[in-house]
C-alpha cells in the first residue's frame, strides 16, 4: 500500500512541476517553470534522439524508485499520512534539486561527477536518507534480538527476481538508445550482481555452515546498487571488481550498522544500497580507464591528475540527505511520526495485520470445495 501511493503521489508532483524544476535551465541549484505541467512538451518534442515525453518518463521511475527505498528503512512503523507528507517534501526539496545538479548539466556535473544510472542520484541520497530516518524514529521494541527474518522467503525469491531483470531497464535504458552502450550496461550490470551475490553467499556459507536465500538475494542488490553509476562506463572486469567489493563491503556494512550501532534500518536500505552507491560512484573514475577494461575519458575529469574527482561529489547527497531530520521534527518526530499499531507499537506490522485484516488467511476461511 505504502509504496503503490508514493508511486501516484510521486507521479502527480513529476508531472506538475518536478521534471521542470529538475530539467529546465533555471539556475545552478534548481530549475524554473517555464515546462509546467510539461505545457512544453507535445508529440514532436524531443529530448536527445529520443522524445521527450518518453525521456521525462523514464526520469519520472527514478523519482518514483528513490523514495520507494527510503520507505524499506521504516516500512509500516509510522502512520501513513505521515509518511505520505514526509515522502513528497522529500523528493521536492532533496530529490528534484539533486538531479539538477548531476543530471541536469550543472554543479556537480560540471565538477565532472560521474553517474550513469543512479548511484548519487538515487542509491546514496535514498540510502542516507533512510539512515537519517531510521535514527530519528528510533528503534522497534525489541530490536535488535526478538526481530524476525522475512516472512515468506518465497515471495522474496519472486521479487528479487523480478527486480533483478527490472534494473536492466533503469542501467541499459539510461543510454537512451539501442545501442553498444546500452549492451554494454546490461552485461556488467548482470555480472556485477551475480558476482556479488555469490560472494555474499559464500560469506554466509563460511560464518554461518550454510548459505541463506535472503543473504543470496540481498547481494544481488548490493552489485546493483554498486554497479549501477559506472555501468555505462566500464567494461567486464570493471563490473566483476565492483560485484566483489560492492558483496564484501555492503555485508560489512550491515554488520556494523545493525550489530555494532544498533540503528533499526528495517531493510538494510543504507547498509546496501547507500554504500554500494557510494562505493560505486567512488571507483567508477578507476574502472573507467582502459586498464580496467573501460572506453577511456568519458568526459572532462580525466583531463586532470586525480580521476578520483569523478566521485568527487559524494559528500553532497549525505548533505542533502541530512536535510531530512526537519520533516521528521528531530526529537520531536515521534509523535508526528507516530508508531503504527497503537496497541503494540513497534512490533506488529501492517503486512501481519493491517487493522485487523491478516496478510494470510486461515486454513478455514475459505469455501472447502475452494
Amino acid at each position: 500500500m505504502q509504496h503503490f501511493a508514493v508511486a501516484c503521489v510521486v507521479s502527480v508532483i513529476w508531472v506538475i512541476f518536478g521534471y521542470s524544476l529538475a530539467f529546465s535551465s533555471g539556475n545552478a541549484w534548481i530549475g524554473d517553470l517555464s515546462n509546467l505541467f510539461m505545457m512544453s512538451i507535445d508529440i514532436n518534442s524531443t529530448s536527445g534522439t529520443i522524445p521527450e515525453s518518453l525521456f521525462a518518463t523514464f526520469q519520472m521511475t527514478f523519482a518514483i524508485i528513490t523514495p520507494a527505498l527510503i520507505i524499506g528503512a521504516f516500512v509500516e512503523r509510522i502512520k501513513f499520512s505521515a509518511m505520505l507528507i514526509f515522502i513528497s517534501l522529500w523528493v521536492i526539496i532533496v530529490y528534484v534539486p539533486l538531479t539538477h545538479w548531476v543530471w541536469g548539466g550543472v554543479i556537480l556535473s560540471s565538477w565532472g561527477s560521474l553517474d550513469f544510472a543512479g548511484g548519487i542520484v538515487v542509491h546514496a541520497t535514498a540510502g542516507t536518507a533512510a539512515l537519517v530516518t531510521a535514527l530519528t524514529l528510533g528503534k522497534r521494541r525489541g530490536f535488535p534480538k526478538s526481530i524476525t527474518p522475512p516472512h515468506s522467503p518465497i515471495l522474496t525469491m519472486i521479487g528479487a527476481s523480478m527486480l533483478w531483470i527490472g534494473w536492466f531497464g533503469f542501467n541499459a535504458g539510461s543510454a537512451l538508445g539501442a545501442n553498444g552502450g546500452a549492451g554494454m550496461a546490461m552485461l556488467v550490470t548482470h555480472i556485477s550482481a551475480a558476482t556479488a551475490s555469490l560472494v555474499w553467499m559464500f560469506i554466509e556459507w563460511r560464518r554461518f555452515g550454510k548459505p541463506s536465500l535472503i543473504g543470496i538475494v540481498t547481494g544481488m542488490v548490493a552489485g546493483l546498487a554498486t554497479v549501477t553509476p559506472a555501468s555505462g562506463y566500464i567494461g567486464v572486469p570493471g563490473g566483476l571488481i565492483l560485484g566483489f567489493f560492492g558483496g564484501l563491503l555492503c555485508y560489512l556494512a550491515v554488520d556494523f550498522i545493525r550489530g555494532k550501532l544498533q540503528i533499526d534500518d528495517s531493510l538494510d536500505v543504507f547498509a546496501v544500497h547507500g554504500v554500494g552507491g557510494i562505493l560505486g560512484s567512488l571507483l567508477v573514475a578507476y574502472l573507467a580507464l582502459p586498464a580496467f577494461g573501460g572506453p577511456g575519458p568519458p568526459c572532462p575529469v580525466y583531463g586532470c591528475n586525480c580521476p578520483a574527482l569523478g566521485g568527487l561529489a559524494l559528500p553532497w547527497p549525505a548533505m542533502a540527505g541530512h536535510g531530512l531530520p526537519w520533516p521528521a521534527m528531530a526529537g520531536h518526530g515521534r509523535p508526528w511520526l507516530a508508531m503504527a499499531g497503537p496497541k503494540y507499537p513497534g512490533i506488529f506490522s501492517f503486512q501481519i495485520c493491517p487493522k485487523n485484516f491478516p496478510g494470510y488467511f486461515p486454513s478455514n476461511f475459505f469455501p472447502k470445495f475452494l
